[in-house]
């Protein structure tokens, strides 16, 4: 399986949808369904019923997934793609923008 570009912690821009440039931080990264979820971003309402963890209920918003396609990693404040290379023995990402390695 090849390796996914973006990952959890990442600072990401919604390029196309109906949140088209927002900017968020990458809560979690779901490879097999190659979608990610974006703080604050694809916000949905959930009617919940009262239980233990939630007493009262009612309607909650939450983040739903986005397609990974649908987002492009910022970097310095410029979003940008990525690739791979090699570090020495390590693979690493880079910014194809500037050519800066990010991790």
């Amino acid at each position: 399986m090849a390796s996914l570009k973006i990952k959890k912690g990442d600072t990401v821009r919604v390029i196309t949808g109906k949140d088209k440039d927002k900017e968020g931080k990458v809560l979690a990264v779901n490879a097999k369904k190659n979608t990610v979820l974006v703080e604050g971003v694809n916000m949905m309402t959930k009617h919940q019923k009262p239980s233990v963890a939630n007493q009262q209920g009612g309607i909650v918003n939450k983040e739903a997934p986005l397609d990974i396609s649908n987002v492009m990693l910022v970097v310095k404040g410029q979003p940008t793609r990525v690739g791979f290379r090699f570090d020495g023995d390590k693979k690493v990402r880079y910014a194809k923008k500037t050519g800066e390695t990010i991790d």
